[in-house]
């Protein structure tokens, strides 16, 4: 197959030419156009190959498409196809025509970084309507606006294969997020719908949340950055509230939400039996909104992953945190980075980890907890017997808080795997005090430890490399330890 499309020179990397009469140089340009054709050649033996087909990045644009797309006419092993990021347009969509339609074989196809724009996503609506194999489908970054957004909820009003729809960082409205609830409400397929990074808005999430209202099928919505504010979370709680299906994950960070808006999804995590994970990073809730989110958790025994992150918390709010967890087995994943809790906010989330709750990941990087908040979080450590992955990246910890958290490296502690220090500003006395420690414990479990970005000198990275050295001669255990 030759495609009728002229040929043009992509802005990065190898010449795509291989129609009849498209490439007039010779010499170098005939050279250029047979590793074209072989590369091309190579790709479309690949779709015919295997179950699994990475073709991002390869730049091939318009005219290679039409040239791959008959591969996948008559695919019978290709179930996930990624074309992404390879300067294709609304033209090259068309290069589906005719092939989609017959395709049952593919399961899931991937789009994104490519402009083809609303008419592209036109195009692709029309050629999938008549499709019942493509079950994910990702148009991230594609420069879909409302229409395209529009054609897409007409799509999903009679589609019954689609179950995951990405179309994250696009420039989607009000009016697209009207036409996508609209399509919520005839739709009993879909499972995860991606809008992150659009314009929705408070009016945009209250369109959703109509949708929401009739929608059994919905499982995940992802709707970071999309400027929803109070207004537009207060919309979004009420229509999940009603929601007649098992919403399992949630994602509104960077939203504009305080503490009034946490007060609104405080109220829908006590009603909720279905949802396991909770993002609400970046916003600004403050500690009254902790507090509010904190008193919710204290009725909620189905949320494991929860992300605060970034939220303007302080001592106060993570001490709200801290009692939710008290009695909370089921939280394993807790995310408070970036907020202020100081040495104060942490004594009082160590004090309760010592022997309460069931946390595994702990991630409290960039929380200006200093050396004395090392050394509360050291004591807990001593006890705790759950916590897995701890994140302390950024806290000004230095040596001081480094020999803290070497002492409690001495003792037994069966569950801690991997520790982050990166950031710090520790020198070698803190990195001799941590060698020291993983040379003197023989049941050791930290497999990862991170001490980038801190100031040692080549004496401090020896003094660990040697400790590393020691702990596999001694237990076989490998400890990846980075600088």
């Amino acid at each position: 197959m030759t495609s009728s499309v002229e040929s043009k020179a992509p802005e990065q990397g190898m010449k795509w030419a291989f129609s009849a009469g498209t490439n007039l140089l010779s010499g170098l340009g005939a050279k250029i156009e047979r590793e074209s054709k072989l590369k091309l050649n190579d790709f479309a033996k690949e779709l015919r190959s295997f179950s699994s087909v990475d073709l991002s990045g390869r730049n091939f644009g318009d005219e290679g498409l039409f040239f791959l797309s008959e591969s996948l006419g008559y695919n019978q092993t290709a179930e996930e196809v990624s074309f992404a990021a390879n300067g294709i347009t609304a033209t090259g969509v068309k290069a589906f025509d005719g092939v989609l339609q017959s395709n049952i074989m593919l399961k899931t196809l991937n789009l994104s970084g490519n402009a083809i724009g609303d008419d592209g996503v036109k195009c692709l609506c029309d050629i999938l309507a008549n499709n019942n194999g493509i079950q994910k489908l990702q148009l991230n970054s594609t420069d879909v606006g409302d229409e395209g957004a529009k054609a897409i909820a007409e799509l999903l009003k009679t589609n019954s294969s689609l179950r995951v729809l990405e179309l994250n960082n696009n420039m989607i409205d009000y009016s697209g997020f009207t036409s996508l609830a609209g399509a919520l409400l005839e739709n009993n397929t879909i499972r995860n719908l991606h809008l992150n990074g659009n314009y929705g808005g408070a009016l945009g999430a209250n369109a959703l949340a109509k949708g929401l209202e009739g929608n059994k099928s919905l499982r995940e919505l992802h709707l970071h950055g999309n400027s929803i504010g109070d207004e537009g979370v207060n919309a979004l709680m009420s229509g999940l509230a009603l929601h007649k299906g098992k919403l399992t994950l949630l994602d509104i960070g960077n939203n504009s939400i305080s503490a009034k808006g946490a007060f609104h999804v405080g109220g829908y995590i006590k009603k909720t039996k279905s949802l396991l994970w909770l993002n609400l990073y970046m916003n600004d809730i403050g500690d009254e909104g902790a507090g509010h989110i904190a008193d919710a958790l204290k009725q909620n025994r189905t949320i494991t992953t929860i992300d605060l992150g970034g939220n303007n918390i302080h001592a106060e709010g993570v001490t709200a945190l801290a009692e939710a967890l008290k009695d909370n087995s089921v939280i394993t994943f807790l995310e408070v980075g970036y907020n202020p809790i100081g040495p104060d906010g942490v004594k009082a989330l160590s004090e309760v980890l010592k022997f309460n709750g069931n946390i595994e990941t702990l991630k409290l990087g960039w929380c200006q907890i200093g050396a004395k908040g090392a050394e509360f979080i050291a004591d807990m450590l001593k006890y705790n017997t759950t916590i897995r992955v701890l994140d302390l990246r950024a806290n000004g910890l230095r040596n001081e808080g480094a020999s803290y958290l070497a002492r409690s490296l001495k003792v037994v502690n069966e569950a801690l795997t991997s520790l982050d220090l990166g950031f710090n500003e520790i020198r070698d006395d803190g990195a001799f005090a941590i060698s020291q420690a993983l040379k003197a414990n023989e049941d050791v479990t930290v497999s990862s430890l991170n001490l980038s970005s801190n100031f040692l000198t080549k004496f401090g990275q020896s003094a660990l490399t040697d400790a590393r050295d020691h702990v596999y001669e001694m237990s076989e255990k490998e400890i990846n330890i980075f600088f």
